[in-house]
């Protein structure tokens, strides 16, 4: 399974693919995407959407890895995050990727096993996780690798419970294995 990790930001964007066999991890690539230096909010959306597709096209990944919105203190910044977020989520729906969201504790959990790490004790289990021979800079970079592997520690089990049951032979439901009478 191939899986892009995400950190949206306004000034830099965090990504980074990794593949995964379910108990080892690849990283295919891990960048991040300078947006300021395309100047005002619509250049730095249209650079957004263009180095992801690039990078889509070639990886084609399995799923995007997105942290969840959170509530900033800053209404101008929670909008301006807002609409790099909706480009990442256009981005996915056109190439029909499914997302899936992650709050900052989730991704703590699965990476550390602690939901309320540090932002350095979870850079430095990216590491570790991902045999690096360095923490991954910036940290947008590390987060982005970060939910990359909470998606693979928890996706699949997320997936398990929110799919709904689906009928099987002899009138009995079936979920993912359960059955249910």
């Amino acid at each position: 399974m191939i899986i892009l990790g995400i950190d949206p930001g306004s000034l830099i964007t965090g990504v980074g693919l990794i593949e995964t066999d379910g108990n080892r991890f690849h990283v295919l690539e891990a960048v991040p995407l300078r947006l300021k230096k395309a100047g005002e909010i619509p250049q730095r959306l249209l650079l957004l959407a263009t180095e992801l597709e690039t990078k889509v096209r070639a990886h084609r990944p399995d799923v995007v890895s997105l942290e969840k919105v959170f509530h900033g203190k800053n209404f101008q910044s929670a909008l301006v995050l807002g609409y790099v977020r909706g480009v990442i989520l256009m981005l996915a729906a056109r190439y029909e990727i499914p997302v899936a969201e992650y709050a900052a504790t989730e991704v703590k959990k699965a990476v550390c096993g602690y939901g309320k790490a540090d932002k350095a004790q979870v850079q430095e289990m990216v590491r570790l996780l991902l045999n690096l021979p360095t923490v991954p800079k910036p940290p947008d970079v590390a987060d982005a690798l970060a939910l990359a592997i909470c998606h693979a520690h928890t996706g699949p089990v997320k997936a398990r419970y929110h799919e709904p049951p689906a009928p099987a032979s002899g009138g009995r439901r079936v979920w993912r294995g359960h059955a249910s009478r």
